[in-house]
């Protein structure tokens, strides 16, 4: 006979409010096999956890149920204190009435009938259920990062200074990812690059780091703690260990009129070419959509003049396996460019604004390639079309950001912040110029961001008018914006020599694939999800990998360094021990019944089955059946109710627990 313990969680008024929870622990104890029931106001506490650990000893329990919020939150806590009191931890299960009854029912009666019956399913898999031991696996200490930009540096460099070896790759020609692109930053309007680049150096010459640019991720197999990553190494069309970095041939090369991604296309490039002067790793890589070599055969200086003989027009991608045991995700964001819509893109409002069309309306981050001393026009504000000095600019803020009906519902968290820092920074430059700030409220939750915000209005001159822009068009060399003041319910219309535009962060392209690859989950917009928004905001559903940065979500700088360095430590916390311990809530296969038809394998969405050969005394095959591999099992169940022939249970949800379950109904 089985004594289940039955404990009833308040959850403050979260439960209580809706569901009768006296009620409720009395007609647990009424269930057969139920040995103890009770309420209590926060079973999550300390003091409800003794209570749980008291009851299990003075009642002598081998089962205990807790009827509280859902196994996501604190299904660890009450089986660690479970086994505290002498208990097999997986003997101890958590009834969801809180997400699955109290928060989705107003009427108390009937959510406190089905809170009972939810109860009373899982006293009935408890008493069905059997003692398991963790599962455990070797961890490889050694950790993959994706993407160079700031966050993906800073989680390389934290584990590399632990000790453990780091693999980083980046799919552009050099680290440093947008933030090398600023001219300053906010709030302290340091040098981006004076803070960027000895970062990036110090990745280039670390001992524990070893850095593929221009590669992308094209296959990850395995699980926490043993990953193996299928690196795509593109060909640079340039042998990295023999270029020297001098530059002769980005000098001699007759291209050189390409325009420049990393200038926002308003500087020129050749074909081949550093991505900035910067770069890490100092090596050139050939465009070859714009080489002449590539497209007609002809040419080849760069190769007659290269000393070291680092040019190599046979070059071909390259692959390699790298073995991890953890992977961080740190691949940042791209601007929303609004003169042209994508294929098969929902989001709507491109065309907006003049933008693709003037060619002085222009966005956040070409103004900042503008302001800046490595710039297409070395630090001086100038208008793209006739190179002359503005002496009024307006600046219009979220463009795309907060637009539901357009498809981008989401605030970009840093466009307040960076146009005010772009309005003292036209300030500094162009001292008799006048900026404008079109804008529907300022959100400036940062330290010192609210007074930075502020020095604009107060001491920097920038005009903010609180309205948007109903029309923007060209007359002459000017740009006519024509917008509403909702503070004093005027009209405004103001002759403009260049347009900035706040467009909205968006997730990378290709994000969507990348979480594909990874096993990770991600929301509408293609942004990462994380595990749990408060609890595990670096951590993902998928084990051993986390998240670091914009890839996320729209984060400033102090956020992303902060998230890249707590991605890192728990990557810490993962190789402090030899041996990690799994849950042992895998599936098994009975061999005796499989057939070998393998459609376990191919539903399997963690590759976690395997073919298994049966020989007899002689070697001879008598059969092949599926094998589970249980370190890399997610324990979600999509084979055991695939199986044609039932020879596949998953242990703590067998076939007799759950017929137990309906039973009890």
């Amino acid at each position: 006979m089985s004594r289940i313990g039955v404990f009833v969680c308040h959850c403050g008024e979260n439960i209580s409010r809706t569901v009768d929870v006296e009620q409720v622990a009395r007609a647990a104890g009424k269930i057969s096999g139920v040995a103890y029931a009770c309420d209590y106001k926060y079973m999550c506490s300390d003091p409800g956890q003794n209570l749980l650990k008291k009851a299990v000893s003075e009642h002598k329990l081998d089962g205990v149920v807790v009827a509280a919020c859902s196994p996501r939150m604190h299904e660890k806590t009450f089986r660690k204190a479970a086994s505290a009191a002498g208990l097999n931890p997986y003997l101890c299960d958590m009834a969801n009435i809180r997400e699955h009854c109290s928060w989705v029912h107003e009427d108390k009666k009937l959510a406190t009938s089905k809170a009972s019956d939810i109860v009373k399913l899982m006293v009935e898999r408890v008493k069905k259920g059997k003692s398991l031991a963790p599962i455990t696996v070797p961890v490889t200490k050694r950790a993959l990062v994706i993407g160079g930009g700031i966050a993906g540096i800073q989680a390389a460099l934290d584990i590399a200074d632990a000790g453990h070896q780091v693999v980083l790759v980046e799919r552009e020609p050099s680290i440093g990812g947008h933030m090398a692109q600023l001219s300053e930053t906010f709030p302290t309007l340091d040098c981006s690059q004076c803070i960027m680049t000895p970062k990036m150096v110090d990745v280039a010459n670390h001992p524990n780091i070893t850095l593929h640019t221009f590669s992308e991720v094209e296959k990850v197999e395995g699980y926490i703690g043993n990953f193996q990553v299928t690196l795509k190494h593109k060909a640079r069309s340039v042998n990295e260990s023999k270029c020297t970095g001098c530059g002769i041939c980005m000098t001699k090369c007759p291209k050189k009129k390409i325009p420049n991604e990393f200038d926002q296309g308003h500087g020129l490039r050749t074909a081949i070419y550093v991505p900035f002067p910067q770069a890490v790793p100092n090596t050139p890589v050939i465009d070859r959509e714009n080489c002449t070599m590539f497209q007609s055969g002809k040419c080849g200086v760069c190769a007659k003049v290269c000393g070291p003989g680092a040019v190599d027009y046979q070059q071909e991608d390259r692959f390699s396996v790298e073995a991890v045991g953890a992977v961080v995700v740190a691949t940042g964001f791209k601007l929303y460019s609004i003169d042209r819509k994508p294929e098969d893109s929902p989001i709507q409002g491109y065309g907006e604004f003049g933008y693709g069309a003037i060619p002085d309306v222009i966005d956040g981050m070409t103004f900042e390639r503008l302001a800046s001393a490595s710039g297409p026009t070395g630090g001086k504000i100038l208008r793209p079309s006739d190179g002359k000095e503005p002496k009024q600019v307006v600046f219009i803020q979220c463009v795309g950001s907060r637009a539901r009906e357009k498809g981008i519902s989401y605030c970009s968290k840093v466009c307040c912040m960076y146009t005010a820092k772009h309005t003292m920074l036209y300030h500094h430059k162009v001292h008799d110029g006048q900026a404008y700030v079109f804008f529907m409220d300022a959100r400036t939750p940062g330290k010192g961001y609210d007074e930075f915000w502020r020095r604009a209005v107060e001491e920097e001159e920038a005009v903010y008018i609180r309205g948007m822009v109903s029309r923007l068009y060209q007359k002459g060399e000017k740009i006519v914006v024509m917008g509403s003041d909702i503070q004093v319910g005027v009209q405004v219309e103001i002759e403009a020599d260049l347009v900035v535009l706040a467009t909205a962060v968006q997730a990378q392209d290709g994000a969507d694939q990348l979480a594909q690859k990874l096993g990770i989950s991600y929301d509408k917009y293609n942004f990462y999800s994380e595990a749990h928004a408060k609890l595990k905001p670096v951590e993902c559903a998928t084990a051993g990998i986390y998240l670091a940065g914009a890839c996320q979500g729209p984060k400033d700088i102090p956020d992303t360094v902060s998230q890249a360095s707590a991605a890192a430590a728990k990557v810490m916390t993962l190789f402090s021990k030899d041996q990690l311990e799994r849950d042992p809530v895998v599936a098994k296969v009975n061999e005796k019944y499989c057939v070998g038809c393998l459609a376990c394998k191919k539903v399997c969405p963690y590759g976690a089955v395997e073919e298994k050969e049966i020989r007899d005394r002689q070697g001879n095959l008598v059969k092949v059946v599926a094998y589970v591999n249980p370190g890399v099992c997610g324990g979600c169940g999509t084979c055991q109710a695939t199986c044609p022939s039932k020879s596949v249970e998953l242990d703590g949800y067998t076939d007799e627990q759950i017929m137990a379950m309906i039973e009890s109904l």
